[in-house]
């Protein structure tokens, strides 16, 4: 019986393959942090996991005209006996849920979400930027986030307690290889995170759409913790208070607020031009 996975050599020109089985729903994301895997879709975004974690990799799909560009990945397979396949534009729709695939979904370990004493641990000397998401569920905000952190050099995505967030193919896509350059922390209870963080010489400035200084004017530590609140509600007011410091950035009053995703860019600019000004 053939075996239904090509592993041809990805310089020869493989044959079509027999169309995957109709679905009526793409396969749902594995849950996170328990070492399921993950569906990821995207050039940018399989290519990242590719390149940081190649052990991760189990199955890959592909269209023929992305043969070239994912060569190096294609020969990875072949070498390790990891399964690619070759299909039509429609199954891939179907395989990542979206036609925004841009030709290849591949299905990868999911990377650990760490606890917080093991990413104090492995943290360097000096400056560290990291952002803790008190409340932020949208997948495309997450990606956008996500994009801006590994761009900007953020140490770390800090989870609150309880929190369910997690990367899926939807966040990765949107995060362009970023999703793979910034680890997920889990965070225990607040009041023991606050600790912990402040021990490891870190202070945690509450992000507020207004009352908060000024955050181009403001004089921001070097090891710093961004608190980002929901989407609709913004941050807790328990926890902005228990922060150290307060920042909003001010704006021409024209619409209410920037969206998270956004306003997180901003602040992280603010802060990386801290450092070299």
């Amino acid at each position: 019986m053939n075996n239904p996975w090509n592993n041809r050599r990805p310089s020869a020109r493989p044959p079509r393959a027999t169309p995957l089985p109709r679905t009526d729903a793409p396969a749902a994301p594995a849950a996170r942090g328990n070492g399921d895997e993950l569906r990821l879709f995207g050039v940018n975004a399989v290519l990242a996991a590719f390149n940081q974690r190649p052990q991760a990799v189990r199955k890959i799909y592909l269209l023929e005209g992305l043969i070239p560009r994912m060569q190096p990945l294609l020969k990875w397979c072949v070498a390790n006996r990891i399964g690619y396949r070759v299909v039509e534009d429609g199954d891939l729709n179907k395989l990542s849920g979206t036609t925004h695939h841009e030709g290849v979904v591949a299905d990868v370990q999911r990377a650990p979400v760490l606890e917080l004493s093991q990413w104090l641990q492995q943290l360097p000397q000096g400056p560290v930027l990291a952002l803790w998401l008190d409340g932020v569920g949208n997948p495309h905000n997450l990606g956008a986030i996500l994009r801006s952190a590994a761009h900007f050099g953020a140490g770390g995505l800090l989870l609150a307690e309880g929190s369910t967030l997690g990367i899926s193919g939807a966040a990765a896509r949107v995060a362009e290889g970023g999703a793979e350059a910034v680890p997920l922390v889990q965070l225990p209870a607040t009041a023991d995170a606050m600790a912990q963080l402040r021990q490891a010489g870190f202070s945690l400035a509450a992000t507020l759409v207004d009352g908060g200084s000024n955050v181009f004017a403001a004089e921001l530590p070097q090891r710093l913790v961004y608190v980002m609140g929901a989407e609709a509600e913004g941050m807790d007011r328990a926890l902005a208070a228990a922060c150290d410091l307060q920042v909003s950035i001010p704006g021409s009053g024209a619409v209410e607020s920037l969206n998270v995703a956004s306003a997180t860019a901003v602040l992280l600019a603010q802060w990386a031009r801290s450092r070299i000004a």
